[in-house]
């Protein structure tokens, strides 16, 4: 049997670039104090409970706040929020100027939720996953925030893309008579 070769670091990473992805800023707070960053390697795992994963970087300064404070929250963001994502996603700003450029409140965790976020999913992290360079974070969702209209901010090709919502489709049968 041949050996497979792995491939290149560059190449995963342009081939991960057309994955399409929502942009989130992961937030948190507790004993190790508030912290956030943007994320888009976030998915759901089941709804029975409620669950999702989050993969983070564990050089990441957000990290250690997540291992120690056991809680997160995974704001959605929209395409207003472009800005917002560039600021928890860079390493020029601290902490406190981050948290600033957004209107902010808590639910059930005290994690930080973005006011105007597209969905909150407020969570308790109940495993966590080693895997290279990055923890994988095991998630239950214990309390939501869903935004009346919904819109998504989506990162593919290494470029962010507003999603507006589709207008319902009509059913079938009253497609028929229009």
């Amino acid at each position: 049997m041949a050996v497979m070769s792995p491939i290149g670091q560059n190449e995963f990473r342009d081939a991960m670039s057309r994955l399409g992805a929502a942009v989130n800023v992961v937030t948190t707070d507790g004993p190790a104090g508030r912290h956030g960053l943007t994320a888009s390697a976030v998915c759901s795992v089941t709804d029975t409970p409620p669950t999702l994963l989050v993969c983070v970087n564990r050089q990441a300064g957000a990290h250690a706040h997540l291992v120690e404070n056991g809680v997160l929250c995974v704001n959605v963001l929209t395409g207003r929020h472009e800005a917002l994502s560039g600021a928890f996603g860079g390493k020029g700003l601290e902490i406190t100027e981050r948290f600033a450029r957004a209107s902010w409140r808590a639910l059930t965790t005290g994690a930080p939720v973005l006011s105007d976020a597209s969905v909150s999913l407020d969570c308790r992290i109940v495993r966590n996953e080693e895997v290279g360079t990055h923890t994988v974070f095991f998630c239950e969702v214990v309390d939501v925030a869903i935004a009346t209209d919904p819109e998504g901010l989506i990162y593919f090709n290494r470029a962010y893309h507003h999603l507006n919502a589709a207008a319902p489709a009509l059913p079938a049968k009253e497609q028929e008579t229009t």
